[in-house]
């Protein structure tokens, strides 16, 4: 995967299911995304709310909620923003992947990130390892993930073993494997060393999540120099953010979308995407000359709210 030269910049849909958001609710979003033109439909990996919501009506998981858009859904591309590695046992996890990659003809891609929430972990009884446990976790879990999805031997009988810094496999069968002949990996954040270290070595894709714009430039500054000196070609490695949107086209419409997030209109203005279509298409287009990006993930994070959806489809990606 590389990245765009046309200058164009696709947008995404992005949710938080965790802040209140059932399977019915999540499908009537993504069916609403699929038909707008967007370019995917992606949702975080959390069970613990965040912030002064309720939750209600309470959590959902991030593989079980795509494996059943995977089948109610027919042409956008699906996955998440990012799967905790720490919720899952990596083996588990490439067959389920693979399986909802099939369930959808090739639809599904994996972001994959080192797990951080603490009060989540303790709530829903998931251990939490040291920072530097979890990247070396995360670390095994792409290596592991490489070896069974893409072996070097077109044997499907064949089996291997692996060892890495707290990963142990023995004689593991490489027969779940994906429908895509390369399912797109996302690894994203803001770390210096190890998170680009990871990307250059395993991702098809970076991301910057909720970052300005001289932010997202110096990571991906830095992201181009740890590609460099791994030997890879920087430009081959697709680079993206997620930002918060908040669209109207006037200020009372931008006004009453804040106030059901619980945001301020100059707040969301000055730290995410947020005004009229034409403040957004000339931010994002600055944002993107100025850091590299050529995709955008759009936190919508009021999933009651499709016409939302329906305005940025209609006024502000046809410009960009």
């Amino acid at each position: 995967m590389s990245t765009r030269t046309d200058g164009t910049i696709e947008l995404r849909v992005f949710t938080e299911p965790q802040l209140g958001a059932d399977y019915a609710m999540l499908l009537e979003a993504a069916k609403a995304t699929e038909e707008l033109g967007y370019g995917a439909f992606f949702r975080s990996d959390h069970y613990l709310k965040m912030g002064d919501v309720s939750g209600e009506p309470g959590a959902t998981d991030a593989w079980i909620t795509l494996a059943g858009l995977a089948r109610d859904t027919s042409t956008i591309r699906l996955g998440t923003l990012l799967t905790s590695n720490t919720f899952r046992h990596v083996g588990p996890l490439a067959v389920s992947v693979a399986q909802v990659d099939a369930m959808s003809g090739g639809r599904v891609e994996l972001g994959l990130g080192a797990g951080w929430y603490d009060d989540e972990h303790s709530a829903f009884g998931i251990p939490l390892p040291t920072v530097r446990e979890r990247f070396d976790d995360l670390e095994d879990s792409l290596s592991a993930l490489d070896a069974w999805w893409y072996p070097e031997s077109s044997d499907r009988s064949a089996t291997f073993d692996f060892s890495g810094h707290r990963l142990e496999l023995t004689d593991s069968p490489m027969l779940t494997r994906p429908l895509q002949e390369r399912l797109p990996i996302i690894v994203g954040g803001h770390g210096k060393k190890r998170t680009p270290s990871l990307a250059a070595r395993f991702a098809d894709e970076f991301n910057v999540p909720f970052a300005s714009a001289a932010d997202t430039a110096r990571i991906n500054a830095n992201v181009d120099a740890i590609c460099a000196e791994q030997g890879r070609d920087p430009k081959t490695l697709l680079r993206s953010a997620a930002q918060v949107v908040c669209c109207g086209e006037s200020n009372a419409e931008i006004e009453r979308r804040a106030a059901a997030i619980g945001r301020e209109p100059a707040e969301l203005r000055e730290n995410g995407l947020a005004g009229t279509p034409e403040e957004i298409i000339a931010k994002a287009k600055s944002y993107a000359a100025e850091t590299g990006i050529s995709r955008i993930y759009l936190q919508f994070l009021d999933l009651r709210d499709l016409d939302h959806l329906a305005l940025v489809a209609e006024k502000v990606m046809p410009e960009l």
